[in-house]
């Protein structure tokens, strides 16, 4: 994916589209820019690593099938015509997995190898006078909300109905009944990661105070890997600006987000959450989805896991297993059937701030644990060899 999020300029310390050289405390230099470490650094060190192969007069160890998507931020709407296309289908059924490119160590310079990643669905809900066919079809004076129904209540109730009492538990019907529960394995992967990691160290890195709940560490992780989620993205209706505009909106929009665990799917999710308003009352709001993807797996015992495995020990770094980014990735297309291939990510280096501002990617590191620039190319071509 080569796409990025949306950006506000006066949010950043540094110009978001110039990709400058900045330092930071502890850190050493690095490129702070939007996409600079998801996902245009880890790919540049990934092409670097080619190109390094390239000057050397080397032949790379395996054949590679190279393939990019410019829609991964709006959630993929199109990702899966790449395997209807004979001639890339037929590419694809000779390779052994698929890896995207990452900046994989923490600031202590850890890793994780992940083993998946949660589906997701984007989408809006909109409630409008018009499609209601209640309140103003234009915006209008706030003193008529005495004799008017309001579209952005109406939107405000819908919402409400999403979430249990606790304004965080999904509880739109039968949500959870696809839902696979955590292997065995996957709790214990959970509860390593839990005892070799600080909980202080993330809950500042988060800005936070207080998990979910007030959950202990291990349980949030737990709940971080095993639910899915229903997000408010955005709240938009009526008037923004400064000061008051005495108003009543005839349109209200909300921006969601769903993720998903494994056995969910997207078309089954916006099924369920379409029928969820009807339900409950709100069959007018317009539920627009703009892009979404299924839930994927990969089998640590594979050959790309392993290899991954494998790849970090030899540099020198002791990785734990991870059963799922919280995160989301079109890899579906590959994981599922017809084509069943291991999926998974790596690289050396350290990155922060995907989708917010201050965007970065390490390119000199001061901390001889976490690698810069180059180590994350040699990383790429330590991978590349072991993999052949």
């Amino acid at each position: 994916m080569y796409d990025v999020k949306q950006f506000v300029p006066a949010e950043w310390s540094s110009p978001p589209l110039e990709g400058r050289l900045v330092h930071k405390d502890g850190l050493g230099m690095v490129c702070m820019g939007r996409g600079a470490v998801n996902q245009k650094g880890p790919e540049n060190s990934f092409l670097s690593a080619l190109f390094a192969f390239k000057a050397a007069g080397r032949k790379l160890p395996v054949n590679l099938v190279l393939v990019a998507e410019g829609e991964e931020e709006i959630g993929s709407p199109h990702f899966h015509e790449v395997i209807a296309n004979p001639k890339v289908m037929a590419k694809l059924r000779k390779c052994a997995g698929v890896f995207m490119p990452e900046a994989g160590q923490d600031r202590d310079g850890s890793v994780q190898v992940t083993l998946g990643a949660k589906g997701i669905i984007e989408l809006e809900l909109v409630s409008s006078g018009e499609k209601w066919g209640r309140g103003p079809a234009k915006d209008v004076h706030s003193s008529l909300e005495a004799q008017l129904d309001s579209p952005t209540w109406h939107l405000v109730q819908a919402l409400n109905t999403l979430v249990e009492s606790d304004g965080h538990t999904p509880a739109v019907e039968a949500l959870f009944e696809k839902l696979k529960p955590l292997t065995t394995a996957q709790q214990r992967m959970i509860r390593d990661f839990a005892a070799k990691n600080s909980e202080s160290t993330e809950m500042e890195s988060l800005g936070v105070k207080h998990w979910v709940r007030d959950k202990n560490w291990v349980d949030s992780l737990l709940l971080l890997e095993s639910r899915p989620t229903i997000n408010i993205e955005g709240l938009v209706a009526g008037y923004t600006g400064p000061g008051g505009k005495t108003v009543l909106p005839h349109r209200a929009v909300a921006k969601i987000d769903m993720r998903l665990v494994l056995d969910m799917t997207a078309a089954d999710t916006l099924a369920k959450l379409k029928a969820h308003l009807a339900k409950h009352g709100f069959a007018d709001i317009e539920v627009n989805m703009s892009g979404g993807y299924d839930p994927t797996q990969t089998d640590p015992n594979s050959k790309l896991v392993q290899t991954e495995l494998a790849t970090y020990r030899r540099l020198g770094v002791e990785p734990l297993l991870w059963p799922r980014s919280a995160g989301s990735w079109p890899g579906y297309v590959f994981t599922n059937a017809p084509l069943s291939l291991a999926a998974g990510h790596l690289g050396l280096g350290y990155g922060t701030g995907a989708h917010a501002p201050d965007e970065y990617y390490v390119i000199e590191s001061n901390n001889p644990k976490v690698q810069g620039l180059d180590g994350a190319i040699a990383s790429f071509v330590e991978f590349l060899y072991a993999l052949g």
